[in-house]
């Protein structure tokens, strides 16, 4: 049977069979002829005075080139945040200088202090450990919290408090007034922990200078920005810099922007007149590596006699770490805007958060960047709210959903809800539940604590953006497509096959995509935010749009006929009424580069993924170990392009969740030392922690605000596990008096709650 490559079929990745039988090409498998090696020299100290860096041994030692610190990159521009919040006084927010190596200050263990450049990668390491670092220790604090507190240590002199971003939104009047006159009020506090990304490929950078330009291969999540930014660093014209990107080993957020060590490998570069190479090792990249969630806050809900929510209040703190990422902020305040009211009706809604710089390693976008954590506070209220007023949880939910009637609906967070049927998805998510008391009994007999976890989600994807989609027929009957997004483990090369495919009739095993080469991408917003199929499948699909329009014209002068009377099918152009035809590839290799198309939509919209996870889990009371035993989802991603790759975006996303919930948790001990550098101490969910199937539907209703009605997935897992998950153990334990447990339920802090709640 001849394979079905149209959108909305079970398409296989075509790079899978290279990638798995270790045939990719990632960044450490880069190599340049003459290169040299780079090695970081990092502060041991979380905090301190940086009294003088002793190079005089390192120099001498066999193959070093050179060694570089803040002094010889100081015409370099600083690290920047791409965000413009501001404060709640109304003044920008706080912008503390970070350049690529520390000067004056360290302010985390693992900050890079200087560069060692040598003929190998042993003798660039070897010369690094040689070099002595002078620091006088200073007081640290690693929780935003603490930071948070008069005569907290302070990181930087320009930002009193260490308060990077006072953040408000909403109308913290009315509010306050909606919960004075509330029936009934819950108030919860919560911890998200904070999290090692711990991509599959440790970071890695190749810099080169020719000609008066820079080519730097490295990993990321879009050639354009990273080149961008490059350039505004360096101080030189964007076309002086060119991106390249292959294969790359995972991201979820922390490869996104460019890093400290790139900046050296492109100084090195110009300075020595070779190539310089950079590869992180795992142990440098619990600390260099940007960190993901960690977030402390408080969240209330008022509601009427009936149960109807009638205002939402969210205020904490969002550490950031030592310096400010490129979208830091964004997590734990403006993202927490967007996606914390999720599929229920809630009239009045303020967010008050703070983002503390603190001497830990920066935090940014990890897997949802702050929408997980957004569903996670609401679903937790929405659990302990029915629990104190004596009413069903899952009634509690119905009566509050936002109802199709509605849609279009405007938010309290001014967020415009084009589409969604919630009701239906959560009433059938909870068929799942069917025998769950049955199987309650059947754990209690076997000395266990069964619990059933609900979690409702809705995300908002990346904000309104541009995409570019090109076609380029080429002479060999190929076609290429060109996107501004990138593939960095998604598989984006099946998905917009399948649009081209469906839009132009094209076949699918001589569509090849191109996105990891910034030289030839006219604009691109990278992938993240759960984007790309909407963005970049959009631009595609408006772009196959413009290749009809000029095949139309070309075909008229093939077949000597009116323009007007050319149709289009089936990927052949037809007179009309007659069987006068030629193919789309025909016609492009009659008129070569005339149907070629590089094209960068208008501004798309924003859509709004959402669905129901519904998870069960079982805990043993003697060890605390706490298990996965059943797990599903009813899931809205609008129009899915290819449902076995969504299937498997959803699969990685609830583990990452179940990982989170269950083991993950970055800590720090007073002086800020990471206490959990390496995968000795810290936990990451293997195959068998997951027994359970996780089971999946999908109940599509195409999103309006994009040409293919996607609304993306790829954060999504992530957003349902997190509250499904949590809830399930807060429901386990809840007969023991326990009605609140903070992540992660790791087997010694579930113990010691059951040993402690067993109490009177």
């Amino acid at each position: 049977m001849t394979p079905n490559y149209q959108i909305g079929q079970p398409v296989r990745r075509p790079e899978d069979e290279r990638l798995l039988s270790g045939k990719g090409r990632y960044t450490d498998d880069v190599n340049e002829p003459r290169q040299a090696y780079a090695w970081i020299v990092r502060s041991p100290h979380a905090h301190g005075v940086l009294k003088s860096i002793g190079m005089e041994a390192a120099r001498r030692m066999p193959g070093v080139l050179a060694i570089y610190t803040a002094r010889d990159l100081a015409a370099y521009g600083p690290h920047k945040c791409a965000l413009d919040f501001k404060m709640r006084d109304g003044t920008p927010m706080k912008r503390p200088v970070r350049k690529a190596l520390a000067e004056g200050k360290v302010r985390y263990v693992g900050d890079p202090v200087a560069c060692v450049i040598a003929e190998t990668a042993v003798q660039a390491k070897d010369a690094a450990e040689a070099v002595e670092l002078e620091i006088d220790a200073l007081p640290a604090v690693a929780l935003a919290s603490e930071a948070a507190k008069p005569g907290a240590p302070q990181l930087y002199d320009d930002v009193p408090g260490n308060v990077q971003l006072d953040f408000l939104w909403g109308e913290p009047a009315k509010v306050a007034e909606a919960f004075r006159n509330a029936f009934h009020t819950t108030k919860l506090t919560l911890r998200n922990t904070r999290v090692i990304v711990a991509a599959m490929e440790p970071r890695s950078a190749v810099c080169k200078y020719e000609g008066e330009r820079f080519t730097l291969t490295c990993q990321g999540q879009g050639v354009f920005a990273q080149k961008n930014q490059l350039a505004e660093i360096l101080g030189v014209k964007p076309e002086s810099v060119r991106v390249v990107t292959p294969n790359v080993g995972g991201s979820f957020g922390m490869k996104g922007s460019i890093y400290p060590e790139y900046v050296c490998l492109a100084h090195a570069a110009r300075e020595l007149k070779r190539p310089v190479k950079w590869t992180d090792e795992r142990s440098g990249s619990f600390l260099s590596d940007q960190h993901g969630r960690d977030h402390e806050m408080t969240v209330e809900l008022a509601l009427d006699k009936d149960a109807k929510f009638l205002a939402l209040r969210v205020t904490g703190y969002g550490n950031v770490g030592a310096w400010v990422g490129t979208v830091a902020p964004q997590p734990p305040t403006m993202n927490a805007v967007r996606n914390v009211c999720g599929v229920y009706k809630i009239p009045l809604l303020e967010v008050s958060t703070k983002a503390m710089l603190t001497n830990t390693t920066p935090v940014s976008a990890y897997r949802g960047a702050g929408r997980p954590e957004a569903n996670y506070y609401m679903e937790r209220l929405c659990d302990e709210a029915a629990r104190e007023m004596g009413i069903d949880r899952f009634e509690i939910r119905r009566r509050n959903h936002l109802k199709p009637a509605e849609i279009p609906y405007k938010n309290a967070a001014q967020m415009t809800v084009d589409s969604g049927d919630f009701g239906a998805i959560f009433e059938e998510a909870l068929k799942f539940t069917e025998g769950y008391e049955k199987r309650k009994a059947e754990s209690k007999a076997r000395g266990r604590l069964r619990g059933l976890g609900v979690g409702s989600y809705m995300e908002v994807t990346a904000p309104p953006n541009k995409e570019m989609g090109g076609i380029v027929f080429e002479g060999d009957k190929s076609i290429t497509m060109v996107s501004g997004t990138l593939d960095y483990g998604q598989g984006h090369a099946a998905p917009f096959a399948q649009v081209l495919a469906s839009r132009l009739g094209l076949p699918f095993e001589k569509i090849k995509l191109v996105q990891g080469d910034s030289d030839q991408i006219v604009f691109g917003a990278g992938t993240g935010g759960s984007r790309s199929a909407m963005m970049g499948g959009g631009a595609l699909a408006e772009a196959s749009k413009l290749v009809i329009d000029k095949g139309r014209e070309a075909a008229a002068e093939a077949l000597e006929a009116a323009a007007a009377d050319i149709e289009f099918a089936d990927g052949k152009f037809r007179i009309a009424g007659t069987d006068r035809a030629i193919g789309i590839l025909e016609l492009a290799q009659k008129y070569p580069g005339r149907l070629d198309v590089r094209h960068v939509t208008e501004v798309i919209p924003s859509a709004f993924p959402n669905g129901c996870h519904v998870c069960e889990v079982e805990i043993d009371p003697e060890t605390g170990k706490v298990e996965v035993v059943r797990y599903s989802s009813v899931n809205d991603f609008g129009t899915v392009l290819n449902p076995l790759m969504v299937e498997g975006q959803v699969h990685g996303g609830v583990v990452q969740g179940i990982g989170q919930c269950l083991m993950e948790s970055a800590r720090y001990d007073d002086e800020g030392q990471l206490l959990t550098g390496s995968f000795m101490d810290y936990a990451l969910p293997r195959a068998e922690d997951i027994k359970a199937s996780i089971d999946w539907q999908s109940h599509p209703v195409p999103a309006t605000t994009n040409p293919l009605g996607a609304k993306g997935s790829g954060e999504a897992g992530c957003a349902g596990s997190m509250t499904s998950v949590m809830n399930a153990i807060v429901d386990a334990l809840r007969p023991l008096g326990i009605h609140h447990f903070d992540m992660p339920a790791s087997p010694e802090r579930v113990w010691k709650a059951i040993n402690s709640g067993r109490r009177p």
